[in-house]
């Protein structure tokens, strides 16, 4: 998608060696109007799978499935990382550990919120080393659900998260596919497999 490849080159900042900071529209404070775009990007991906659910994590992922959600017509879900007293029960969950944050969270989802029958796109923020989405995948298992999919705004794909989902057998879909950083900045891979 040329025109959120142009807003990581314009506002990412990259930290270290593999980490892309994008708080200026997307993980911090959030660019509804690109995160409509995105949306429908994954909407129109994903149109003949017959989507009743968008499934995604908190907090960063929430924005860009929403609209993904709305443009789908279909309600947006999202775990949780930290379970609250109103969580009680029916509870499915895993546990997710973070690259970025370098944590390990329990993540939840009422179980009446996925059905045998839903067919759920997943929608995240980044795609590094998978662990995020294969979560999720083994929550919308549990409640047997079929995964028809994964949205990924960001990928990066010198990480192993395409392969793990990949070898799961499910379909990803990302929007920039960062091969490497050189000189500071993104470089971007061409084609979405």
């Amino acid at each position: 998608m040329q025109l959120l490849e142009e807003r990581i080159l314009k506002d990412g900042q990259i930290l270290g060696d593999n980490i892309l900071k994008v708080d200026s529209f997307l993980t911090h404070q959030v660019d509804y109007k690109l995160m409509k775009a995105i949306g429908q990007v994954f909407a129109d991906a994903y149109k003949e799978a017959n989507i009743t659910k968008v499934v995604t994590i908190e907090a960063s992922g929430i924005a860009p499935a929403v609209y993904a959600a709305e443009a789908l017509d279909v309600p947006m879900i999202f775990a949780k990382k930290h379970k609250n007293i109103t969580m009680t029960e029916g509870i499915l969950t895993t546990e997710v550990y973070s690259f970025t944050k370098q944590v390990t969270s329990t993540v939840s989802i009422a179980g009446k919120f996925l059905e045998k029958d839903d067919k759920v796109l997943i929608v995240d923020d980044f795609l590094a080393n998978g662990q995020a989405a294969k979560g999720l995948i083994e929550i919308i298992e549990q409640a047997g659900a079929q995964v028809e999919g994964v949205g990924i705004v960001i990928e990066k794909s010198f990480q192993d998260g395409r392969r793990l989902l990949e070898d799961m057998k499910v379909k990803v879909t990302s929007l920039a596919r960062i091969a490497r950083f050189k000189d500071g900045k993104p470089v971007f891979a061409r084609a979405d497999a």
